[in-house]
């Protein structure tokens, strides 16, 4: 173990050695991009699956079969079908992404409450203004909820996906240091990584603070 002061001048000096930037925001990207396509996907499955029988019995069964599966053991198989470039991270992330948005927004869709469907359609709300203006605001929080398990799991994704012959980011950074014996760095890594969780988590809460100001329960960050 490291001494934390140790720890402090080493994370230091790969701020003033412009090392931790530029791989800093490698994995940012990474994370980014690897977050809105599964938010993406999770999302349109979601929608597909909540909103029709017919979309419930074709997508969710190979949906919840696939949830089981621990995608961060397919990383072999994302190597031999994308190889060892960028695409097998960004297909991992998303991935560990999908699956939270989607079972939290069909969970949300499912249980929007019905009496104010039903006051909708009194009101002459047709089926797809009823979807627009009741059932999806009353699914905004479970959305929001699956986001933020969705982050935490991209950014686990992240850890393990960077070590798939990275030439750049913080995982590179933790391989190289692991390499060297340098465990001051990779704590400093490992440090980064909670840091990025975090504020990540942080900029969610306030997004639902902004989004869900409608609701008494919701309190101010």
């Amino acid at each position: 173990m490291p001494a934390p002061s140790l720890i402090v001048s080493s994370f230091w000096n790969l701020i003033v050695t412009g090392q931790l930037w530029p791989n800093l925001l490698v994995s940012l990207g990474r994370v980014l991009v690897g977050l809105a396509a599964g938010v993406a996907v999770g999302t349109a499955l979601a929608l597909w699956s909540g909103l029709t029988r017919l979309g419930e019995d074709v997508v969710d069964p190979p949906v919840q079969m696939a949830r089981t599966l621990p995608h961060l053991a397919l990383i072999p198989l994302m190597i031999l079908w994308f190889g060892i470039g960028e695409t097998p991270k960004i297909v991992i992330i998303a991935l560990g992404a999908t699956f939270p948005i989607y079972l939290n927004l069909f969970s949300a869709i499912r249980g929007a409450d019905r009496k104010l469907q039903e006051a909708g359609v009194v009101l002459g709300l047709t089926r797809r203004e009823t979807v627009w203006h009741v059932v999806l605001p009353a699914a905004l929080p479970g959305f929001l909820v699956g986001l933020r398990q969705a982050l935490g799991i991209a950014w686990i994704s992240l850890v393990v996906a960077e070590q798939i012959n990275a030439s750049s980011g913080i995982g590179y950074l933790v391989m190289n240091a692991r390499d060297f014996l340098q465990t001051d760095v990779i704590f400093d890594g490992l440090l980064v990584y909670a840091a990025l969780g975090l504020a990540t988590d942080r900029l969610v809460r306030l997004l639902e603070v902004r989004l869900l100001a409608w609701r008494p329960a919701t309190l101010p960050v």
